[in-house]
């Protein structure tokens, strides 16, 4: 059987009491080739089912929701069917299971899960801000998972007297910290206008890179692995 869902916390708890019975599920948000004969259900978020499927899973691994909200931020696009064999487990075995990782259902779990925090990881570093000209901060970003309002934490704490946007270019939406509060917003394309100072903003980032390069000790394949080509668009030092 085949589950649609709207990708929600709240439809995804629900779609773990349907399937709970289901021998081979397969959960999805997205589009999915279909079998011949195979069965699909659509699944609405059901707000009573849902609070009581996470009272329990609390009551037996405190720290599962936080696994939760990391898998469905996952890019991969296996996540959902993912996330579903690892909570089937919490709930069969009645005890957290992340430690098993013998077991293929927690080990793809931990695999997403790690892929996702390390990109935050990644992005604290390669997150490049543009100062406009009312003097908020804007940064545009194409992360794999879907982490822009994770990242507001980390530059908010090292940056707390600047308004700033997070923006996820890809999924069109953005992360934004208006000096006292955090909130997500649909967000398109932005038009910026940036400060009269930007470009030699820019200009010092770029001199900076070009005089810690050493061009005989260049090695290309090294630095991609440490700053993949995908993060270069919006890195100033890469233009």
């Amino acid at each position: 059987m085949i589950y649609f869902y709207d990708g929600t916390k709240e439809a995804f708890l629900t779609a773990l009491l349907l399937s709970y019975d289901d021998p081979l599920p397969v959960l999805t948000s997205g589009n999915c080739q279909l079998a011949l004969g195979q069965r699909t259900v659509f699944v609405r978020a059901d707000a009573e089912k849902a609070k009581k499927a996470e009272r329990r899973l609390l009551s037996i691994d405190k720290d599962c929701m936080r696994d939760l909200d990391l898998l469905l931020r996952s890019g991969d696009a296996d996540k959902d069917t993912v996330a579903l064999g690892y909570f089937r487990m919490i709930a069969k075995r009645q005890r957290p299971v992340r430690e098993m990782l013998g077991e293929d259902d927690v080990l793809n779990a931990e695999n997403h899960i790690r892929r996702v925090t390390f990109e935050i990881h990644r992005m604290k570093g390669f997150l490049r801000f543009m100062e406009c000209a009312s003097g908020a901060l804007y940064a545009p970003i194409v992360p794999d998972n879907d982490i822009c309002d994770l990242l507001v934490p980390h530059f908010r704490s090292r940056l707390p007297m600047y308004f700033f946007v997070i923006h996820d270019v890809k999924r069109k939406k953005a992360a934004v910290y208006d000096g006292e509060h955090t909130f997500l917003a649909p967000l398109g394309e932005a038009e910026i206008v940036l400060s009269a100072d930007e470009a030699a903003w820019q200009g010092l980032w770029k001199e900076y890179y070009e005089s810690v390069n050493i061009p005989s000790r260049e090695r290309l394949k090294q630095m991609r692995g440490y700053m993949p080509v995908r993060y270069w668009k919006f890195m100033p030092e890469k233009h």
